[in-house]
């Protein structure tokens, strides 16, 4: 069974993506000398990462995974698919939906192609670092309906780590509840009883580019 850590019901407001990492680098502060892997969700999740990681003084990286998008419902997840091509299905959705194998293996394909493009282009700034039997966090910039989350998570999940967390600045009370029984810990700063976006919850909630996402990631692989 996961442990959940909600640590606030705020309606406070982060100043920006840099003050949430450096507040939830605080409550994973146990993490610190077990060697951990951050990994950052494309894109402002990264930006959150890289202060966790600098805080844990731990390696950084980022989760290239893309969710499969169930029929006529593209916001619901029915698995995902990570950057070397595994898949995870989440074999309840696709049974309830009556998901054919064949649209499954065409939805794999399509998002496969936009996962080669941009792998290509970031592999080359950080090499994958390899998660399998380390501490993995995984951590977003917030959450809303937890699918693009899910796919991530998923993709973590099959490379066999020794603790899977999830790291949330904020995000509605039953999406941190539903991504938690995929991973042993969920941590979650603020889980506000009214919620209506991410960008709702910062100051400062700019689009982050993929140069600047690129940036990150070669100044902290140096």
């Amino acid at each position: 069974m996961s442990q959940i850590r909600i640590l606030s019901r705020s309606m406070e407001i982060f100043r920006d993506r840099e003050e949430a990492g450096r507040l939830l680098a605080a409550a994973l502060a146990a993490y610190r000398d077990k060697n951990p892997v951050v990994l950052g969700i494309p894109r402002g999740g990264v930006v959150v990462a890289r202060q966790v990681a600098r805080a844990l003084g731990a390696e950084l990286d980022i989760v290239l995974a893309h969710k499969l998008r169930t029929p006529g419902h593209a916001e619901l997840a029915m698995g995902s698919v990570s950057e070397d091509g595994r898949l995870f299905l989440n074999r309840e959705v696709v049974s309830e939906m009556g998901i054919s194998e064949t649209f499954i293996q065409q939805e794999k394909a399509a998002q496969m192609a936009e996962m080669n493009r941009r792998t290509a282009i970031i592999r080359r700034v950080r090499p994958k670092i390899p998660a399998e039997g380390r501490v993995a966090i995984v951590t977003d910039d917030g959450v809303a309906t937890g699918a693009t989350t899910h796919a991530a998570l998923w993709a973590v999940k099959l490379e066999k780590p020794e603790k899977l967390v999830a790291a949330i600045p904020v995000g509605p009370d039953s999406t941190i509840r539903r991504l938690a029984k995929d991973v042993d810990e969920m941590v979650c700063l603020r889980a506000p009883p009214s919620f209506s976006a991410v960008g709702q919850f910062y100051l400062q909630f700019y689009p982050v580019e993929d140069e600047e996402m690129l940036e990150i990631l070669e100044e902290e692989g140096k």
